[in-house]
C-alpha cells in the first residue's frame, strides 16, 4: 500500500523522459526491449544518413543526365523537395501520435477502422519491407560500384558484373557485422556520419568548382534538356510530345534520394522523448537534405567539362569523370573516397532501420518465421536475426544486375514505390478516418488535412510514374523490372491474405496491456507497485 493514502490519493513521483517514453510504449502495448540511447540529433542523423544526398545523387547521376538532363535534374529536385516535404509533414504528425518502431504499418492499423485494420497493416507492412530492402540494395550496390570505379584509377583492373556483385556481398557482410557486434557504437558512427555528409558534400562541391578549368553556363545548367533514353542505336522516345514523359521518369533521381526518412520512426523505441524527436527528425532530415542536395547538383553540373566525355566515361560513373576532369586523378581518389564513405555509412544505417522494421513486423507475426526473427539478442539489445535477414534479401534483390543493363535504376524504382506506398496508406487513412486520430505533441493544426491530401496525390502519381519503361526499345535487357517486383509483392499481399493470413494476422499484437502495467504519466512508480502486487 506504500505510495497511497487511505483516501486513495496518488503520491506525486518525479517522472523522467525515459519513463514517459516507456510508459507511452506500454500504452501502445509493447515492452521496452531495445536500448533507448538516441537523442533528437542522433535520430535526425539516422534519417539524414539514409537519405544521404551524396549517395543518391552520384549513384543516379548518369540516369539523370540521360533522362531529362540538367534542366530536369535542377528543377525536378526543387519540385520533388516541396512535394516530399508534404509527405514528411504528414508522416511526422502521425509519428508523434504513434512513436513505435513498427512505423507505417503500425500507424495503418491504428488509423483504419477496426474491421479493416489488420488488412491495412498487412499491406502497408509488406510494401514497407519491400522498400526497405530495395533501399539497402540501392545504397550498398552503389557503394560497390564506386569501389570498383576507384579501383580502376591508375591500374589495369576492369570491373565486371560478377566482381561488382562480389564487392557488394563484402560490403553487406561488413555492414551486417557492424549492426551485430558494434550496435553500441552506432550512435557514435551516427555523429561521424552527419559530419561526414555535411562537410564532405560542402568540401566536394567547393573543390570541383574551385579547380575546374572552366564552368558550364547558366543556360546549360538550367535549360538543357537531354533525352538519352535510347539504347542499341535508338534515339530515345523521339518526339517533342514525349519530352513530358522523359521529365516524369527523370525525377526518379530526386525522389529516390529523398527516401528512407521513415527511419526516424523506426528508431523511436531507441530515442529519448520519442513522440517529439521522431517527428522533428523526419522534418529536419528532409529540409537539410533538400538544401544540400540542390547545392551538390548545381556544383556537379557547373563543373562538367565535356558533356559527351562525361556521359560516355570509361569509369562508368559520370561523377567520377567530373572529379578526374577537375581535380586530377589523385584529387579524384580523395573525392571518390568521400562519396564511398558516405555510401557506406548510409548503407550501414539502412540495415539498422531495415532490421528494426522487420523486427517489429515479426513481433506482430507479419513475416514467415516470425517466431525466429522476433528475438532480440539479450547481450547486445538488438535484433541480430533481422539484421542478417535484411542483408540476405538485399543481396538477392541485386542479382538481376548480372543480366540487366537497367537493373540498378529498377532497384531504385522499387525502393521508391515500395516505401512511398507504405507512407501513403496511413496518410490516406488519416484523411478518411480523421475522427479516429488523436494528435501527439507535434501536429499541423488546420493544415493537417490539406497537407495529407497533397501527400497522397503525389504518392499516387510517383507510384505510377516509376513503373513505366525507362529505356527505348523495351526488351529483356531494358525492362523496368520494378513492376515485376512490386506486382509480386502486391499479389502476395492480396493472395496470401485471402488464402491464409486473414485467419490469423490481427495486426499489431499487444505484448502487454496498459491496464496490467498501471501505466500513467503521473507516476511510473505505480507501474512497479502494480507489478509487485500482481506477482504477490
Amino acid at each position: 500500500m506504500s505510495g497511497r493514502s487511505m483516501n486513495n490519493e496518488k503520491a506525486v513521483v518525479p517522472v523522467s523522459k525515459d519513463d514517459e517514453d516507456e510508459a507511452e510504449l506500454a500504452r501502445m502495448g509493447y515492452k521496452q526491449e531495445l536500448r533507448r540511447e538516441l537523442s533528437l540529433l542522433q535520430n535526425f542523423g539516422v534519417s539524414f544518413s539514409i537519405i544521404s544526398i551524396i549517395t543518391g545523387i552520384p549513384s543516379l547521376f548518369s540516369y539523370g543526365l540521360n533522362t531529362g538532363g540538367p534542366a530536369v535534374m535542377v528543377w525536378g529536385w526543387l519540385i520533388v523537395s516541396c512535394t516530399t516535404m508534404l509527405v514528411g509533414l504528414a508522416m511526422a504528425e502521425i509519428c508523434s501520435a504513434h512513436p513505435t518502431s513498427g512505423g507505417p504499418y503500425y500507424w495503418a492499423a491504428m488509423l483504419a477502422n477496426p474491421e479493416s485494420a489488420p488488412l491495412a497493416s498487412w499491406i502497408t507492412g509488406w510494401f514497407n519491407l519491400l522498400g526497405q530492402v530495395a533501399v539497402t540494395t540501392g545504397i550498398s550496390f552503389a557503394c560497390a560500384n564506386f569501389l570498383s570505379t576507384v579501383a580502376e584509377f591508375g591500374t589495369s583492373f576492369v570491373p565486371t558484373p560478377k566482381t561488382t556483385i562480389g564487392i557488394y556481398a563484402a560490403v553487406l557482410v561488413s555492414q551486417g557485422l557492424i549492426n551485430t557486434f558494434g550496435v553500441h557504437l552506432l550512435k557514435y558512427l551516427n555523429n561521424v556520419s552527419v559530419w561526414w555528409h555535411s562537410l564532405g558534400t560542402t568540401s566536394l562541391v567547393i573543390a570541383i568548382l574551385a579547380c575546374a578549368p572552366k564552368h558550364q553556363s547558366a543556360n546549360f545548367v538550367f535549360r538543357t534538356f537531354i533525352d538519352g533514353t535510347g539504347v542499341n542505336g535508338n534515339e530515345g522516345w523521339g518526339t517533342r510530345a514525349s519530352h513530358a514523359y522523359v521529365c516524369i521518369i527523370g525525377i526518379l533521381m530526386a525522389q529516390y534520394t529523398l527516401t528512407g526518412y521513415d527511419a526516424s520512426a523506426h528508431m523511436t523505441e531507441e530515442t529519448h522523448n520519442a513522440a517529439m524527436a521522431g517527428s522533428v527528425g523526419i522534418i529536419m532530415a528532409l529540409g537539410v537534405s533538400a538544401v544540400l542536395g540542390w547545392f551538390l547538383i548545381l556544383g556537379l553540373l557547373f563543373s562538367i567539362q565535356d558533356l559527351e566525355t562525361t556521359l560516355s566515361s570509361s569509369t562508368g560513373e559520370p561523377v567520377a569523370q567530373i572529379f578526374l576532369d577537375t581535380v586530377g586523378e589523385k584529387g579524384a581518389i580523395v573525392l571518390v573516397v568521400i562519396v564511398i564513405g558516405a555510401m557506406y555509412f548510409c548503407g550501414t544505417f539502412s540495415v539498422t532501420s531495415n532490421s528494426r522494421m522487420m523486427f517489429a513486423f515479426a513481433r506482430d507475426g507479419g513475416i514467415p518465421g516470425h517466431k525466429f526473427f522476433r528475438r532480440v539478442d539479450a547481450k547486445r539489445g538488438n535484433p541480430v536475426r533481422t539484421v542478417w535477414l535484411a542483408c540476405t534479401l538485399s543481396f538477392c534483390l541485386a542479382l538481376p544486375s548480372l543480366g540487366s543493363s537497367v537493373a540498378f535504376s529498377a532497384a531504385t524504382s522499387i525502393a521508391t514505390i515500395g516505401l512511398y506506398i507504405s507512407y501513403g496508406i496511413p496518410i490516406a487513412l488519416r484523411v478518411i478516418y480523421r475522427e479516429r486520430f488523436v494528435r501527439g505533441p507535434f501536429h499541423l493544426g488546420a493544415f493537417s488535412i490539406p497537407v495529407a491530401i497533397g501527400a497522397v496525390v503525389w504518392i499516387a502519381f510517383i507510384a505510377i510514374a516509376f513503373i513505366l519503361p525507362q529505356a527505348n526499345p523495351v526488351d529483356s535487357q531494358t525492362l523496368n523490372y520494378s513492376i515485376v517486383c512490386v506486382g509480386i509483392v502486391a499479389l502476395y499481399n492480396v493472395g496470401f491474405w485471402l488464402i491464409s493470413a486473414r485467419n490469423w494476422f490481427s495486426g499489431p499484437i499487444r505484448q502487454i496491456s496498459a491496464a496490467e502495467m498501471g501505466v500513467s504519466k503521473t507516476s511510473e512508480s505505480e507501474v512497479s507497485n502494480n507489478e509487485r502486487a500482481k506477482n504477490s
